[in-house]
């Protein structure tokens, strides 16, 4: 797991709802695969060929990666528009890092990210 659990708790308890509120972060909703619950996840998008590529810092066993896996869809919103995603998986860091524009910002080396969400534009 790249970061600490508690962190994430810390993170969706007391940041994420600012950084919502704050509306300059992309926010990507999803259904809660138990609860049935809307949720809103702020983390970065990265634009990629037909779709957006997210860094789970928890790990590919966070929440709101398995609920968009269990679902197979989600909403992102990006400086006031929507979109629609569709198809998630999980890449590698080699096909992610290839998908990327070559000036984007990639995770610090020290997380060990290993896995990346990849979702495609519902046309």
């Amino acid at each position: 797991m790249p970061m600490p659990r508690w962190w994430g708790h810390v993170n969706k308890r007391v940041f994420n709802p600012r950084a919502i509120a704050g509306g300059k972060w992309p926010v990507l909703t999803h259904i809660g695969r138990i609860s049935g619950a809307t949720h809103h996840t702020p983390l970065d998008a990265f634009p990629v060929g037909g779709g957006y590529l997210f860094v789970p810092v928890y790990g590919s066993n966070s929440d709101w990666v398995r609920n968009i896996l269990a679902a197979g869809r989600a909403r992102l919103r990006i400086d006031g528009r929507e979109f629609e995603l569709t198809a998630p998986r999980m890449v590698g860091e080699d096909e992610a890092f290839g998908a990327l524009a070559a000036d984007a910002n990639r995770p610090p080396r020290l997380l060990r990210i290993k896995e990346f969400l990849r979702m495609d534009l519902v046309a």
